[in-house]
């Protein structure tokens, strides 16, 4: 299945979070804090308010967006004005 983001909005994947500390502690599922950092997969057709391109990484507000299972995997769709920044 193929999602195309309409408007302003972009899908993006997040990161995985890291299950272990630097220290070699493993963090359970439920502690760990939801990531902040996506990679872009797909944008809206509003080029004037989207200024990311595919394959970007990007830091979100917290409980952005809307999220959505496309062949089993988890996605997120996003508004540009919940983008924060390109991490490069």
């Amino acid at each position: 299945m193929t999602v195309r983001p309409l408007g302003d909005r972009i899908l993006v994947k997040m990161e995985e979070v890291k299950a272990k500390t630097a220290g070699g502690l493993f963090i359970p599922q439920s502690a760990q804090e939801k990531t902040q950092i996506a990679s872009v997969l797909a944008v809206g057709d509003d080029k004037e308010a989207i200024t990311v391109e595919v394959g970007n990484k990007i830091l979100h507000d917290k409980y952005a967006g809307t999220q959505v299972k496309v062949d089993g995997e988890e996605l997120l769709i996003i508004s540009m004005a919940d983008v924060l920044a390109v991490v490069e």
